[in-house]
């Protein structure tokens, strides 16, 4: 853990406060997590086309059992 100090629109971070429903520090972390999700989500859509995938759908399907 690592402790900031950050200085933000009062405005946001009382609409991102309601939009999560939490305090200050889950909602900075949520801000994070999601940001985080977001770049991941980024690289896996630069790599459509780029890696192939062997298996079929119904091997897929079948892979859940």
């Amino acid at each position: 853990m690592r402790k900031i100090t950050v200085e933000v629109s009062a405005d946001d971070l009382a609409k991102a406060q309601d939009y999560v429903g939490a305090g200050v520090t889950e909602t900075v972390r949520e801000a994070l997590k999601r940001l985080r999700s977001a770049r991941a989500q980024q690289r896996a859509q630069e790599l459509r086309g780029k890696v192939k995938f062997s298996l079929s759908l119904e091997e897929l399907r079948e892979d859940r059992d």
